[in-house]
């Protein structure tokens, strides 16, 4: 059971830290087909970014060594994840689990950024 003073407290958005080992790379991952935007960067050269879109915010850091791991790093949901899954094809993004309806309850698909992080996007279907 929760501690009842952390109950009260509300929690605001979560950005998820993604490791690349090419920022300006997955930047353009990003923004090209996602179509994130650049709100900030840090350091000199830079390795630190945020991008956003809409509601959604992705943090990536770079790590020239990143060796990306086997499991999903981040869940997206979208408004159309039929329109999202045909962007993706369309520009050649490897997809690792192809768009289905799953049983509890959403639509959804996995995609591999350039760096081999694995990205879950979908959308609820009740």
């Amino acid at each position: 059971m929760a501690n009842s003073a952390i109950a009260a407290v509300v929690f605001g958005r979560v950005a998820p830290g993604i490791c690349v080992r090419d920022i300006h790379a997955a930047h353009d991952f990003y923004s090209r087909v996602l179509g994130f935007r650049k709100i900030f960067e840090n350091g000199n050269p830079v390795g630190f970014m945020v991008l956003q879109k809409d509601r959604a915010e992705i943090h990536l850091s770079q790590k020239l060594d990143h060796k990306a791991s086997t499991v999903n790093v981040m869940h997206m949901f979208v408004d159309d994840v039929d329109a999202t899954y045909a962007v993706c094809e369309a520009e050649g993004v490897r997809i690792i689990k192809s768009l289905v309806d799953k049983t509890y309850g959403q639509r959804a698909f996995v995609l591999a950024d350039p760096d081999g992080n694995r990205i879950d996007i979908g959308e609820d279907i009740d």
